[in-house]
């Protein structure tokens, strides 16, 4: 059980702080790191993987400091979002390469690369392959040491909808069997697909941490939005409307719906049910209209 602990750690260059006093936990299973662009995820993600000191605070893996520490680096496995590789290089070549460093061969290397399913273009030089290859080749080299924790900054840039899919497959099978595996984006859709945990880095700063879908309902400042169908709108608004857990209902005659804003999660997720069973009407869709990760997201950087 793998754990990368960050205690109030900071970064910055010169007079740019990039990260600013962050504390959140990374164990076993997938964690989705997400922030908008210029957030500070690729600056935390270095510190994770021992590229960069903290300027203040600690990061930590299993309670041993990273930063200049060998023998932690053969936990780490690091798929980074730069693209600079050799590019004269077949991608066996550069696997084999990785697999040197920690006293492995050829043998690893051609695993690893069919881990990735990347073999039917291992022989062929670096220069020739696609933006999704070459991230299939990086993904190979990080695992090339069977790393416990695995760390990927935008690793779905420039893959096609197949590779992709491939990729967030082999990420969940990994987070199952235990390792830990962070992996950034700022695409919404990627984040909410594969990880069973966010943290959320906005400005440099920590903004939210767990399950998105928690987050949105620790959100007590802001309503919460509902589209329902019911056998008789009209009656259903008329009597949800009178009561204080309820901000404000739009009949949408477009989807033929209610959309309706909660300001009291929990009183309105009890009056909905018992409302409609006084006045005999059928509930046919009860769905959360904001609780997507994208509408938490808006939420917190807007914050």
């Amino acid at each position: 059980m793998t754990t990368i602990n960050i205690e109030h750690a900071s970064r910055w260059f010169g007079n740019v702080v990039a990260v600013n006093d962050v504390t959140m936990t990374i164990g076993p299973g997938v964690t989705g790191l997400l922030g908008p662009n210029g957030a500070g995820k690729s600056t935390l993600i270095n510190m994770m993987a021992g590229f960069l000191a903290p300027s203040t605070g600690s990061v930590t893996l299993d309670g041993q400091p990273i930063w200049r520490n060998e023998s932690v680096y053969r936990q780490i496995g690091i798929v980074p979002e730069r693209e600079a590789m050799y590019d004269f290089l077949t991608g066996l070549d550069f696997v084999v390469a990785n697999a040197e460093l920690h006293g492995l061969g050829a043998k690893e290397a051609r695993a690893a690369l069919a881990t990735v399913e990347m073999e039917y273009a291992q022989d062929r030089r670096i220069a020739t392959y696609s933006k999704g290859m070459r991230q299939r080749v990086k993904m190979a080299s990080a695992l090339v040491h069977d790393p416990s924790v695995l760390l990927l900054d935008e690793p779905f840039n420039g893959m096609d909808p197949r590779q992709r899919m491939q990729l967030m497959e082999l990420l969940r099978r990994m987070g199952a069997t235990g390792r830990t595996v962070l992996f950034s984006s700022h695409i919404l859709e990627e984040v909410e697909q594969l990880a069973s945990h966010i943290e959320v880095i906005v400005a440099g700063r920590h903004a939210a941490s767990g399950d998105f879908r928690k987050i949105r309902r620790l959100m007590t400042d802001r309503p919460h939005r509902y589209l329902v169908r019911s056998s008789d709108d009209r009656a259903l608004a008329a009597a949800l409307i009178a009561d204080p857990s309820t901000a404000g209902i739009e009949v949408d005659l477009a989807e033929g719906a209610l959309r309706i804003q909660a300001v009291d999660f929990g009183r309105f997720t009890e009056l909905l049910p018992r409302v409609a069973r006084e006045h005999s009407i059928r509930l046919l869709t009860v769905s959360p209209s904001d609780e997507s990760l994208e509408s938490v997201f808006s939420y917190l950087v807007a914050a």
